[in-house]
């Protein structure tokens, strides 16, 4: 199976993206935006989201417009690197997003309008404040740090649920709410747990 079968085969996740084409700068600059905040990824352009290769009909014109995403519809810009790999005379530009130092990376979406996006499963998705906050701070080589009782907690819980909230959180070791808060947000900034402000409540996974 060829590279590129085998990237398919793992179907759309946090890491990996479809695209048929690349229409607008301002469509595609989210999802580059996405994947500088969170793990970094590629996405395969000329691949339709069932996993079907369709191929792009001009290759150099993808690419220019995702150039010209990264370098003036994503702040602070992105430089991205490309591969164009032809499979039954189908040509898909792969094209790889490095995880950003730089964090948080915002989107334009319309003028003078510019968002901040993470990538959760496989979706880019809107951040809060609270997100932007975490990420900024967030160091690039996580620091790996002693944990005490209440950190540990958290960890053994998320070991056996899919996700934790901070009321469940206060709920289970009894705590107040800011020392709740400030622990999850210690854990989230050292990269032992993740953040999620997608839903109404906000909610931490390993």
């Amino acid at each position: 199976m060829s590279e590129l079968r085998e990237l398919i085969a793992q179907g759309e996740g946090e890491r990996l993206e479809f695209k048929k084409k690349t229409t607008h700068p301002t469509r595609i600059s989210r999802t580059l935006a996405s994947l500088a905040n969170t793990h970094g990824g590629r996405v395969l352009v000329g691949v339709d989201d069932d996993g079907r290769i369709v191929g792009v009909r001009d290759a150099e014109e993808e690419i220019y417009v995702l150039r010209q995403a990264a370098e003036h519809y994503v702040e602070p810009p992105l430089t991205l690197r490309f591969r164009e790999v032809e499979d039954e005379g189908r040509v898909v530009v792969i094209v790889t997003v490095a995880e950003s130092s730089r964090k948080p990376h915002r989107a334009q979406v319309a003028d003078g309008d510019w968002r901040g996006y993470v990538r959760l499963h496989d979706e880019s998705v809107q951040t809060s404040t609270m997100t932007e906050k975490v990420l900024e701070n967030q160091p690039t080589q996580f620091e790996r740090i002693p944990l005490n009782k209440e950190e540990l907690a958290v960890l053994d819980y998320l070991r056996t649920h899919p996700r934790i909230t901070l009321s469940e959180y206060m709920k289970l070791l009894n705590l107040g709410k800011r020392r709740a808060f400030r622990t999850l947000i210690k854990l989230t900034l050292h990269g032992y747990i993740r953040h999620h402000d997608r839903e109404k409540e906000p909610f931490y996974t390993l």
